[in-house]
């Protein structure tokens, strides 16, 4: 076997979290030792030898690369201090930055250095809307009270739209758009790659439908249950971080949906709809719950990567700590605005409602270069693998 390392793609993993590979000699502990590996594909084994190799092209289309879930059973009982689910963690984030579209927006994404840039392009873009609404103003107690944020890009006399509703779809439906186009890219070409290094037969194909019932949605099942989370020892306070997270966003984005039925469709037909929701509302209720279940996952994903770093000494990096802090944005300022309104304190309330439009807008255009993106890859990896093993997967 002719094998032609890229010794940059070594170094990358190296710098994203996977400099211990090279411990590594093969004992299979880790294969063991992880409840995930499946007899006749383990891993994180063949990941380990095929990242020393720096055989790229293998690794960026290995669905068992994003079926590891870094429990850290591998890692904890590693002889070597390899730590393999580190490793595979510095290979997932090299493939979102692979896979990544516009390459230069992924590759931004990638390291610390691009930080100024990822934070002043929303911060930029919503200024400029801010200035081009006309609503470059802070409004009164009364007002603030009345309206709450919902004239902060001001308003207009045109009846059956909202000049607010306007400016808040003219800036997230594009950064919310190009994600899940860089996303879409993305699997496509991940699915692709997967199915020709398996070899698995292009004319034997199942319908849509039959897609959807059979790989797609048993997958996203099996996720929302978090059902291999479970199977992990070493870590499994983890499931107790990414369920009330992955709830946390389920429930806001019912909210919003909600609000903007009631206000920009129900509302043009009783008035009395517009405005803030009350606080007995139940959507309300649900808004509330779900930031608290959001800033409680963020704590425990937090208390998880500081206990990773200093007992497992894991290699804190961008990758990692760049969505910890932008989802922690997102929860902070959303609640710290509501809180403000209450206040009567438009001037700050403002100023975190501007930081909350910022690091949702962020979490939007960068949804498929950060960690974040591991809700998309690793649902396609599920799939992929109840695929190849189907008959579909097997008539060749």
């Amino acid at each position: 076997m002719n094998v032609q390392p890229d010794l940059e793609f070594i170094r990358t993993l190296k710098e994203a979290g996977g400099d211990t590979l090279k411990k590594c000699y093969q004992c299979a502990t880790c294969s063991v030792m992880c409840p995930l590996s499946k007899e006749g594909k383990p891993f994180p084994r063949k990941e380990m030898i095929w990242s020393q190799w720096g055989m790229k092209e293998k690794l960026v289309t290995d669905p068992d690369v994003f079926l590891c879930h870094q429990c850290g059973d591998c890692t904890v009982n590693c002889p070597r201090g390899a730590k393999p689910g580190d490793v595979l963690s510095a290979i997932r984030s090299y493939a979102y930055t692979f896979y990544g579209w516009p390459a230069p927006l992924a590759k931004l994404a990638s390291s610390a250095k691009g930080l100024p840039i990822l934070i002043g392009i929303p911060v930029l873009v919503i200024f400029i809307m801010w200035m081009l609404s006309g609503a470059m103003h802070i409004p009164t107690r009364e007002e603030f009270a009345s309206h709450g944020y919902q004239q902060f890009f001001g308003t207009w006399d045109f009846y059956w739209y909202a000049k607010n509703i306007f400016f808040i779809v003219l800036i997230m439906v594009p950064s919310l758009g190009l994600g899940l186009f860089s996303a879409f890219k993305g699997i496509t070409k991940m699915w692709k790659s997967m199915c020709e290094d398996a070899g698995l037969n292009k004319e034997y194909r199942p319908s849509i439908g039959q897609f959807t019932q059979e790989f797609l949605w048993p997958s996203v099942v099996e996720i929302v249950k978090h059902s291999r989370f479970r199977e992990c020892t070493s870590s499994i306070d983890r499931v107790r971080g990414h369920l009330p997270l992955m709830l946390a966003f389920i429930g806001l984005f019912i909210v919003t949906c909600w609000s903007l039925l009631k206000n920009d469709v129900l509302g043009l037909i009783w008035p009395s709809l517009h405005g803030p929701l009350p606080l007995t509302d139940p959507f309300k209720l649900l808004a509330n719950v779900s930031a608290i279940a959001l800033l409680f996952g963020i704590g425990v994903l937090w208390s998880n990567r500081k206990k990773a770093e200093s007992e497992l000494n894991t290699l804190p990096t961008f990758y990692d700590w760049f969505l910890i802090w932008e989802i922690t944005a997102v929860g902070v300022t959303g609640l710290g605005a509501e809180l403000l309104r209450w206040a009567g304190m438009p001037v700050l309330g403002y100023i975190v409602y501007f930081l909350h439009l910022v690091s949702i807008m962020m979490l939007f255009l960068y949804l498929p270069y950060t960690k974040f993106a591991h809700l998309i890859y690793r649902t396609g990896a599920y799939t992929f693998e109840k695929y190849r093993e189907s008959v579909y997967g097997k008539n060749q």
